[in-house]
This record gives C-alpha cells, sequence and structure tokens, in this order.
C-alpha cells in the first residue's frame, strides 16, 4: 500500500481559496529543479540571485505528484488537487471509442483552478508560461500559456495581448527537437524563451493591477532531459555553454525577485518546482515490455510512435506515457475483449511482469499501483495500474519501438524528491498539490 502521502486528500480547499489572498502574492516556478542542484548551482557561484532564497534557510523539498511530469504536477499545482480530481495523468490522453491520442491541455481539467477561485473573490492573477493551461482561459487578469501550447494566438488571454506580444516576438517554446543533433543550437533558444518570459514580466507587472502574479520558467527541463550529463561534467565541451543558461536563468530569476523587493508591502513571495532531475541510466518501454510478455499484439504497423489505433482487439493491456497501463476492458475501450471475470488476473499479472522486470541486477521500479491505491475515485480516464520508476529509469510508451530498454538522445530524466520550494512565509508543503493551499490558509 502506498505511503498516506499520496492517497490523503486534504479538505478545506473551497473555503481557503474562496477567501482570496490577504497581500500580493509572487509566485516564481523553476520546472525541473531539485534543492540538489539549486544548492550546487549556488556553491559554484553559477546563481547568485537564487542564493539569497538558498541562505535563507526557507528552502525545502517537496515530492512530485505521481507520475512526475509536468502536465500533471503543474495542473495540481494550480488547481490545489491531485490527478484522481482534476483528471490530468499524462502528457497524453486516448479516446476509448475511436483510439485517438491527443496531447494533455487545460481542456482536459476537470476542476477549478486558483483563477477561478480567486475571481470568485474579486481578485486578478497575471500569469506567464504557466504549463498545462492552453488553449488559454477567462479569467480575471492576463495570461500567456506555457507548454504545450501550438499557437500564440490561442495561448493570450485576453486576446488583445495577441497582437502586442507577436509584434513583439514572443516565443512559446524552443525547438526541443535540436536537442538530439544540435544541442548548442537548443541552448542558443532557451535563452531567447527566457528572454520571452522577460518581455511578457515588462508587459504585466507595471500596473501592479494585481493580486496573484505567477511567472513559469521551463528552460532548465529542456535542458535537462537533452544535456543533463554537460550540465554535471565539467570537462564536457558544452558544460560553459550550459552554465550559461543557467547563469541567464538566475539573472531572470533575479529579476522577479529584485521586482517583488519593490513591492509595498504586505506581500509574499514563493518560488516552486514541479519536479526534479536525475541522470539518465535507461529508457524503458512499457508497450514493449507488454509486447514481449504477450500482454500487447498489432494488427498493423504503428502510423507513429502514438497510434494505440494499431492495437489488436485481442490485446489485453497497454501503456501510456510515462508508466500509465490500461486493462483493455471491453467495458472501456471500444475493441476492449477483457471482460469482468478476467481483469482482476490481468492486473495481477501485468503487476508482477513490471515488478519483476530488471536492468543490469538493478529492479526497474520503486512501485506499482493499481487505481485504486493511487488515485481513488479518480476522474476521467485514470490508470489501471501506474508504475513508480527507480532513480534514473526514464518510462516510456511507444507503439513503434521492440526493445525495452534502449538510448534516444536524452540524458537526465525527471525525479519525484527533493523538488525545489520556497515559501517567504516559512510553510511546508508535502507536496505540489498542496502549495496553494498553504498559501490561501
Amino acid at each position: 500500500m502506498q505511503s498516506s502521502r499520496y492517497h490523503l486528500l486534504g479538505r478545506g480547499v473551497n473555503a481557503g481559496l474562496e477567501r482570496g489572498l490577504d497581500r500580493k502574492t509572487v509566485i516564481l516556478g523553476l520546472d525541473g529543479l531539485s534543492l540538489g542542484l539549486a544548492g550546487s548551482l549556488c556553491r559554484k557561484g553559477v546563481w547568485t540571485n537564487m542564493k539569497e532564497l538558498l541562505d535563507s534557510g526557507s528552502c525545502m523539498g517537496i515530492t512530485s505528484e505521481l507520475p512526475e511530469v509536468s502536465p500533471v504536477n503543474w495542473a495540481s499545482f494550480f488547481t490545489a488537487r491531485g490527478p484522481e480530481e482534476h483528471g490530468v495523468y499524462g502528457f497524453t490522453h486516448i479516446d476509448p471509442q475511436s483510439y485517438q491520442m491527443g496531447l494533455t491541455d487545460f481542456s482536459c481539467v476537470r476542476t477549478d483552478t486558483v483563477w477561478d477561485y480567486l475571481a470568485r473573490a474579486g481578485q486578478t492573477c497575471r500569469i506567464i508560461n504557466l504549463p498545462c493551461t492552453y488553449p488559454a482561459p477567462e479569467l480575471k487578469g492576463m495570461l500567456v500559456s506555457g507548454f504545450v501550447a501550438p499557437s500564440l494566438e490561442r495561448a493570450v488571454y485576453p486576446g488583445a495581448l495577441y497582437p502586442i506580444l507577436s509584434q513583439k516576438g514572443y516565443r512559446l517554446e524552443a525547438d526541443t527537437t535540436l536537442g538530439l543533433d544540435r544541442p548548442d543550437r537548443l541552448i542558443e533558444e532557451l535563452h531567447l524563451t527566457i528572454s520571452s518570459r522577460l518581455m511578457a514580466l515588462d508587459l504585466f507587472w507595471p500596473d501592479q493591477a494585481w493580486d496573484l502574479f505567477i511567472i513559469v520558467f521551463t528552460e532548465l527541463d529542456r535542458l535537462g532531459h537533452f544535456l543533463f550529463h554537460a550540465l554535471e561534467d565539467e570537462k564536457h565541451s558544452l558544460h560553459s555553454d550550459c552554465m550559461g543558461l543557467m547563469k541567464s536563468l538566475d539573472r531572470a530569476a533575479g529579476e522577479v525577485l529584485s521586482r517583488f523587493e519593490d513591492l509595498p508591502g504586505p506581500k509574499r513571495l514563493m518560488c516552486v518546482a514541479d519536479h526534479g532531475f536525475a541522470g539518465l541510466i535507461t529508457e524503458v518501454d512499457v508497450n514493449a515490455l507488454l509486447m514481449a510478455e504477450g500482454f500487447l499484439s498489432l494488427s498493423r504497423p504503428p502510423g507513429d510512435e502514438l497510434d494505440p489505433g494499431c492495437m489488436h482487439p485481442e490485446s489485453r493491456a497497454f501503456a501510456l506515457d510515462p508508466g500509465r497501463i490500461y486493462i483493455h476492458d471491453r467495458g472501456r475501450f471500444a475493441r476492449g475483449r477483457v471482460d469482468q471475470v478476467e481483469r482482476a488476473e490481468v492486473i495481477r499479472q501485468v503487476r508482477e511482469c513490471l515488478q519483476a522486470l530488471e536492468y543490469q541486477g538493478r529492479k526497474v521500479m520503486d512501485h506499482v499501483y493499481t487505481a485504486d491505491e493511487i488515485y481513488p475515485g479518480g476522474a476521467g480516464m485514470p490508470p489501471d495500474i501506474l508504475c513508480v520508476p527507480g532513480a534514473g529509469f526514464d518510462l516510456k510508451a511507444k507503439f513503434d519501438r521492440r526493445e525495452v530498454f534502449g538510448h534516444f538522445g536524452r540524458t537526465g530524466t525527471h525525479c519525484r524528491d527533493d523538488v525545489f520550494f520556497y515559501d517567504s512565509h516559512g510553510y511546508s508543503p508535502g507536496r505540489v498539490r498542496d502549495v496553494l493551499r498553504l498559501l490561501l490558509t
């Protein structure tokens, strides 16, 4: 049975949020930052502005929601609820009738958000680059969406912001495909996206006609996936370039911290990440494992890596990113064949298979949870089984891979512990969903 920190849902969220804020509150988001990495960058003198927070004694490590990916955790942050309530479980979602796959965005969120609560209290938000907010929702305030946002026009609210940001050359995201073949170019692009966040800061901040200001920098996450080894290894040819990007990120954070210092009181500052990073041991493709063990078969070649429509109807289980297992249940999926009598046995068999998986003598999974254990009463499409990997293992769920283990150009992966958190008022949340609960108490 999992730890209670992943099971218990605190009460009184609505009441606290609906009271609104009693002071101007600024939240600086740093996607992918662990407390350990922050400390290392400060000790090396790379981070000087963030060092003020580290030296305050109010920084701590908190725990990611599971799975430890950005859409799940940022949705948990801005709803103050877990996946079982807000309904976001990973990067992708599947239509159980058509088997079409889609990327998770704000349309998947099933609960109220912090800006909904604050609007009912008559308060205003300004939000820059918050992941999982595309297409941009209506709110009392201003917003430019973060990952995954393919269109700037639909990523801004109100719409009048679009021509302003477009004319200024605002960039939603770096071209992360460069990470595989031209990592030096990726670093250049990440400098440009940091500049875009600061340009939006210049636009959103000055009149101070807001109660809550959120700005998120995602550049460390993009760097971590493709250049974590260069970030750590001082002898790597791109190490100095990585440190240059970290200095740019620190200067950007310093700009936010300086503006906060200049605010009249009462005021509050929080800094939060969604997950940390660790060096990659290997990618682990869960669908390749399910195929090798006879749980998943294909009726045709997949059109691409995200093509569940290629599944044979006789398949008993399949995976979606990063380690979500769905039983191909006839009561849930249009072409499913597993009935209620078989279901429990299939879950048992798949779970045992996952728990036994090893790589070079190391167990791959730290935990393998059932839906009842991890997402009681889950909204939307919760998985039947959730895999939680050991440090350094990056779970994937492709439909066009046959090898369970492999390396495909990435060198870092998410980790769920030691996630960076700071609060100027000294609160101590346990995990990401608790941050805004504490903010509004």
